[in-house]
């Protein structure tokens, strides 16, 4: 069709006629495709996280540097292609040993700003994409970061730029666009982490992960922003950030910081000491190490998360070993013919666990029954007679090693739990699903109420039963310490008549 020029120099466009005809075909398709695509699964952050079974490879010393990242392993002076032959040998071992497939890798201005360095360090990411792993690219706080903070907010931009350019093509490639942004508040963070998503287009959303606030350990305000809804989430969590808590204490602990994010959550960092010949397979061990990561590991299991274990190779310094005694892999060999050795198998076992393997526990674990301590009478949770009937009020007892005295906790999903009594079947239940302080604790056959399912809040080396219907804590009523007395649910305070503990029985 030949087109007239309009007054303005540009070509002219069809006839009314023909413009009208074209609107209706146009609509017709877009009508079309509207429905094609509607039964075509939009692509959504918001899912299980367990495709990612990853370790951090870092700089020997720490990736927190006022200069280029050099990972261990690696020199300076490697090309592209020694990078890549390195990488390699590196990444199948990985594989080999525990089934990785994913790497995280830091950056910082100083790296990218160095041409011949970064061409030469995108080996280890070509390498790891080109296999099929997926690639966490991590900024790490540098000479253009401060106390938590970005300082220059210009260096960092340009930093992105050039890297969201490079990659963001490649669906194999994520990014963190802040490793433990603590410097800032949490409005702070938020609004900062929403302007690099407005600025950094070529990111996909899908495949960004932002850190939670602090050091990355609370996706709590990040998950209800709705600016971040269709990312992913950093969580880092270690036993150093908190005080010693039991194995509850810390799964509960763990939960809550999650929030309600559970499933677009990666914990990109986590890890515990690999060189001191620790048994992260004893499920009765009172060490602070093992109690924290068979608990971060049933958690991440629970939750289908995902996580990069901190770190493979590289970290701190620990004391004069060399090495971070953290790191799941000493490293051997010479020029690009490099290998790993796992220095501790009950902690790979432990990591392979969280990713959903079953190495290291049965199919189907033993059912584990639990004595219910009460903090402040030392008094166990007791189903009154008569112990098997629908109503059965629930109080505390001196413990007899009784079945009605014993509990099995049932994942309820969110972070709740279906606490079931041995002797009956049955379920602790807040009676006709009352809200009101001073509802009466029984026992109930099993259903899916919310009255029937309870949080454990962690409260030091204790923690609260706190209700999924009400909000309200599991209480011995004015801290009473007779035999017999019938729990009920109260507003939660800090009192130690709504802390509790639980053993195996």
């Amino acid at each position: 069709m030949a087109l007239t020029t309009a007054s303005d120099g540009y070509p002219s466009g069809p006839s009314r006629s023909t413009r009208s005809s074209r609107r209706l075909l146009i609509a017709l398709v877009a009508t079309v495709l509207t429905a094609v695509v509607s039964l075509v699964p939009a692509p959504s952050a918001d899912a299980a996280t367990s495709q990612f079974r990853g370790m951090n490879w870092a700089v020997l010393g720490d990736n927190f540097s006022t200069s280029t990242l050099v990972v261990q392993g690696l020199s300076q002076s490697d090309s592209y292609e020694t990078v890549r032959t390195k990488a390699n040998a590196l990444y199948d071992h990985m594989a080999s040993t525990m089934g990785v497939n994913t790497v995280r890798l830091p950056v910082n201005t100083h790296t990218v700003a160095n041409t011949t360095w970064w061409n030469a360090y995108r080996g280890a990411i070509d390498a790891a994409a080109a296999r099929g792993f997926k690639v966490i690219l991590a900024y790490w706080e540098d000479g253009a970061a401060s106390g938590g903070r970005i300082t220059n907010l210009a260096a960092w931009n340009t930093m992105w730029s050039s890297v969201t350019n490079t990659y963001g093509s490649n669906s194999n490639v994520y990014f963190e666009p802040m490793n433990e942004p603590h410097g800032y508040s949490s409005a702070d963070w938020r609004n900062v982490a929403a302007n690099w998503l407005s600025y950094h287009t070529s990111a996909v959303p899908a495949r960004v992960l932002i850190g939670g606030t602090g050091f990355s350990q609370d996706l709590r305000d990040i998950c209800n922003d709705s600016r971040f809804n269709s990312t992913l989430l950093s969580f880092h969590y270690y036993a150093f950030f908190y005080s010693a808590m039991t194995y509850d204490a810390f799964r509960s602990h763990i939960q809550t910081r999650l929030g309600n994010c559970a499933s677009r959550a990666v914990a990109t960092e986590f890890g515990a000491p690999m060189s001191t010949g620790l048994d992260y397979g004893d499920a009765n061990s009172t060490d602070n190490f093992v109690r924290y990561i068979r608990a971060m590991a049933q958690v991440m299991r629970d939750n289908q998360m995902g996580g990069t274990y901190w770190p493979a190779l590289g970290g701190k310094y620990t004391g004069n070993l060399g090495y971070d005694h953290y790191s799941m892999y000493a490293l051997g060999g010479s020029g690009t013919s490099l290998s790993l050795t796992i220095r501790n198998t009950s902690g790979a076992d432990r990591i392979r666990y969280a990713w959903g393997d079953t190495v290291g526990d049965p199919t189907t674990p033993p059912v584990t029954f639990y004595r219910i301590n009460v903090r402040h009478s030392g008094k166990a949770m007791d189903v009154q007679q008569p112990n098997t009937s629908n109503g059965a009020r629930v109080g505390q007892y001196t413990y007899g090693g009784n079945a009605w005295q014993q509990w099995q906790f049932q994942d309820a999903g969110g972070g709740y739990w279906r606490i079931v009594s041995r002797h009956s079947g049955k379920c602790l239940d807040v009676v006709s699903a009352s809200t009101a302080d001073g509802a009466e604790l029984v026992q109930y056959t099993c259903g899916t109420g919310a009255n029937q399912q309870f949080q454990m809040v962690a409260n030091g080396g204790y923690f609260q039963l706190r209700a999924r219907h009400s909000g309200k804590c599991v209480d011995v009523p004015a801290a009473s310490t007779a035999d017999g007395v019938i729990l009920k649910q109260y507003a939660c305070n800090t009192g130690a008549n709504q802390q509790w503990s639980r053993t195996a029985a």
